[in-house]
């Protein structure tokens, strides 16, 4: 997520607890999903031991089916551990219950299937519907009725922010009124924003367009999800997607709008000190949220807070504006007038941001995150290669090449960086798209962004293409936005080990890991159970469900162990705790559960047959 404001219950003064009701951790470490029958199989086994120790498998009866050595990987300052890697990739026998062993040690029960990561995909698919707003979550579409509730914040039609904000700025509001009901909330609190929305839905329609490239179309076929949507003959990741689509297009001023904005509003060092009015026609509004925080529990239509528009900015803008022009090109054929009011919405979107290149986010507001981003140079390569991708206009490539996003791609995808998520989607154009050498040279960068991740795999103690000791906030899809890049380097030339190193990333998430949990609710043996939401809130108020399955933890972040007193001198990796108050580590968004999604996904539909 992106909250700087400490909210922490108590902070240091709170003892935040663990659940004791789950096994207790394994000293071998592995994947709690299961391992593909023909795909990679590695657990890691903290040891000091300098030299190989033998290891062997058995199946449910307890019969030993493999054995074989371990490979020493030494210390990793990542883990604080010294580990070593048990490789079993040559075993090949589906099943269930087995177990490997070193010496005494052994780990959790796992099976050995086909299809392991299917159940991932779809149970991480499902937490979207959960986070709509505006329409009741009905039980015939959940896994058990206490997760119904009735529709939050419906309507949702707010007006701007009118009054002073955390810096005693006085903000003059608007004189219109935006109906944005719908969409999904963002995270754990009520706050519905462009940024991370734009993001978060480009991730599932970049999942689509690839999973049809790859030939898979009944991944997310029409009834393969719980979805009110069910048999109307369109694709189930498409319906819940446009629930999505449909509010960034709200988020748009109309046209002949005039408003008073603030040109210096997050600019570092330089406070408001004026307000300049400006046509805003097109320009997006950053989120409608509330006023002030709600407290956990709050269950949506619960919500008595004053709900406010907050003011446009051009990241928001270009956000809306890429991920419109992917609508247009997906539904061109599904529903042609929803292709062409979001076509119409980019070009007006993209024409405001040229206007106002320079429009940055307050972070100043109370009730609701910032993301603020000082630099929108990436949000406009993200819209123009949307925007070249769906219209082939040479003026968008122009800008492009302007932009030299064919020789410097970027290095990672989030929120506030999305040239990546640009060069991804070029790069795997159908062929003639896009000029030979352009395309020959972008994926040559990407190649070589994914041969670097996974050399970070080999020097990770636990085998993940994230080297290093900076677990930042949101750890989980740093990690699995990597994976991303590996799967469509996969797609364009077949290397296994770009296939392999998103295996590794998933195993790391759901288990793989020197705390053996898995960070996904309802997944594998030692799941996270208390997350920080305010609907799914049990450890808060007995009277507020437990979470559904499929939801992601934003995982360790060791800069939060300077806030909380239990996790202090943690190593990076294990800079988390299982407690609802901790939202630094324990929150949930949009943003990480979309890659789940798509890595779970890629990995199903990539499987060896």
């Amino acid at each position: 997520m992106r909250r700087l404001t400490p909210r922490l219950l108590g902070m240091a003064a709170v003892a935040l607890t663990t659940s004791a009701t789950q096994a207790p951790p394994a000293p071998i470490r592995i994947d709690q999903v299961g391992f593909e029958t023909r795909g990679p199989k590695i657990a890691v086994l903290p040891s000091m031991q300098a030299s190989p120790l033998a290891w062997t498998l058995t199946d449910a009866r307890g019969a030993v089916v493999a054995s074989g050595r371990t490979i020493p990987a030494g210390p990793d300052s990542a883990s604080g551990e010294s580990v070593h890697r048990i490789d079993f990739g040559a075993f090949r026998t589906p099943g269930t219950g087995y177990h490997l062993h070193v010496g005494a040690t052994a780990s959790h029960a796992f099976a050995i299937a086909d299809r392991p990561f299917a159940p991932l995909a779809t149970a991480a698919m499902a937490f979207f519907y959960q986070q709509r707003s505006g329409v009741p979550i009905l039980p015939a579409f959940l896994e058990r009725e206490d997760l119904a509730r009735p529709a939050g914040h419906a309507p949702d039609i707010a007006t701007c922010f009118a009054g002073r904000d955390q810096k005693g700025v006085q903000w003059p509001g608007c004189p219109y009124r935006i109906d944005a009901t719908g969409g999904w909330y963002d995270a754990g609190d009520h706050g519905k924003y462009v940024v991370n929305g734009g993001v978060s839905t480009w991730t599932l329609l970049d999942l689509h367009e690839r999973l049809a490239a790859l030939g898979d179309a009944i991944a997310f076929a029409d009834g393969r999800l719980a979805l009110p949507e069910h048999a109307n003959h369109v694709d189930d990741l498409l319906d819940e997607a446009r629930i999505e689509v449909a509010f960034l297009l709200s988020m748009q001023i109309p046209e002949g709008t005039r408003l008073a904005v603030a040109p210096d509003a997050g600019v570092a060092g330089k406070p408001i000190t004026r307000f300049e009015t400006i046509d805003a026609s097109g320009l997006v509004h950053t989120k409608i949220a509330d006023e002030h925080w709600t407290t956990i529990p709050t269950a949506p239509a619960d919500d008595r807070q004053t709900r406010f528009l907050y003011p446009p900015s051009t990241a928001a803008t270009l956000n809306m504006a890429g991920v419109a022009a992917q609508c247009a090109r997906i539904w061109r054929t599904i529903d042609p007038a929803f292709a062409t009011r979001c076509l119409t919405a980019a070009r007006r979107g993209w024409a405001a941001a040229l206007r106002y290149p320079a429009l940055l986010t307050s972070s100043d507001f109370t009730g609701s995150g910032g993301y603020g981003d000082p630099d929108v140079r990436d949000e406009f390569t993200f819209a123009a290669a949307q925007l070249y991708a769906t219209t082939r206009e040479p003026s968008f490539l122009d800008r492009l090449r302007d932009d030299r996003l064919f020789t410097d791609p970027g290095t990672e995808i989030s929120w506030g960086s999305l040239r990546l998520a640009g060069a991804l989607t070029l790069a795997t154009l159908p062929g003639g798209m896009l000029p030979a050498d352009d395309r020959a040279m972008l994926r040559t960068r990407i190649a070589a962004l994914a041969d670097g991740f996974v050399a970070e795999g080999k020097r990770s103690g636990y085998g993940i293409p994230f080297a290093g000791t900076n677990y930042p906030w949101g750890s989980s899809s740093s990690i699995l936005n990597r994976a991303i890049v590996l799967g469509v380097a996969w797609q364009i030339d077949r290397k296994p080990a770009y296939r392999d190193a998103v295996v590794a990333s998933v195993d790391y998430i759901v288990g793989r890991n020197p705390l053996d949990r898995s960070y996904v609710t309802g997944i594998g043996t030692r799941p996270m159970q208390y997350p920080h939401h305010r609907f799914w809130a049990a450890a808060a108020d007995p009277r507020y469900p437990a979470p559904p399955t499929g939801v992601l933890s934003g995982g360790p972040n060791s800069a939060a162990a300077r806030e909380l007193g239990p996790m202090k001198g943690c190593a990076p990796q294990t800079c988390w705790i299982d407690d609802y108050r901790a939202f630094t580590v324990n929150e949930v968004a949009i943003n990480w559960n979309a890659p789940l999604v798509w890595t779970a996904a890629f990995l199903d539909a990539t499987r060896a047959r």
